[in-house]
């Protein structure tokens, strides 16, 4: 499996000839949106720097846009409904985390997520997350010190931050480094791309990987 931060939420995953996008933003945010063959693509919620399917469109992808269980090209999503807001939704509205499982890997991608706090019936849901991709850029989400909080329920073996600030992006966010200040570690080196496998998982977590656009 080969995963691909394109900014914002927006990741490649590809495994074999299969490729999954999550979260395609609109080039109004500043950074190049992502292009290119598509088999699924993932919604957690309907804002600009999110819902760009047109992006894609030329792929004819299959779209999950919202909470459910779905299956396409061999990969198992489950959709959970979370909230954008502290209020359930009531500021911005709901958002889906969703459970991504491929090649044995069990990926939760977030979205938008609000909540500093996750419910016992989501945490159920979520349940044993081997790569865990959550926004820790404040402002519209939880923000770095509220993100550790949500790694700690979660317990992930790898998490890989997403929504920060980045050279380009016109959306005023909290930078990558506030985040890995609280989890009480020095600034990493950033990588193009994330090759692995599930026997390369680590035992124990959470190891943290930053990504760059």
């Amino acid at each position: 499996m080969v995963i691909t931060w394109y900014g914002q939420s927006c990741f490649k995953v590809q495994s074999g000839e299969t490729v999954l996008f999550t979260d395609p933003f609109d080039k109004s945010i500043g950074l190049t949106p992502p292009r290119g063959q598509a088999n699924v693509v993932t919604i957690s919620h309907h804002h600009y720097d999110h819902d760009n399917i047109e992006s894609l469109a030329s792929a004819e992808p299959f779209v999950v846009d919202g909470p459910g269980e779905y299956e396409v090209k061999g990969i198992n999503i489950t959709g959970v409904l979370t909230f954008h807001d502290l209020k359930e939704g009531k500021e911005r509205g709901a958002n889906t985390a969703y459970i991504i499982e491929i090649e044995g890997i069990k990926i939760c991608h977030l979205g938008d997520l609000g909540q500093t706090k996750l419910s016992d019936q989501q945490l159920e849901e979520i349940d044993e997350v081997d790569i865990l991709m959550i926004p820790v850029g404040g402002t519209w989400t939880i923000d770095g010190e509220e993100a550790v909080d949500i790694i700690n329920e979660i317990e992930p073996k790898i998490v890989i931050p997403m929504h920060y600030k980045i050279p380009g992006l016109a959306i005023k966010l909290d930078g990558v480094d506030e985040f890995l200040k609280e989890m009480g570690i020095p600034k990493k080196e950033t990588i193009d791309k994330l090759t692995i496998k599930k026997k390369d998982l680590p035992e124990e977590g959470p190891g943290v990987v930053v990504m760059k656009v």
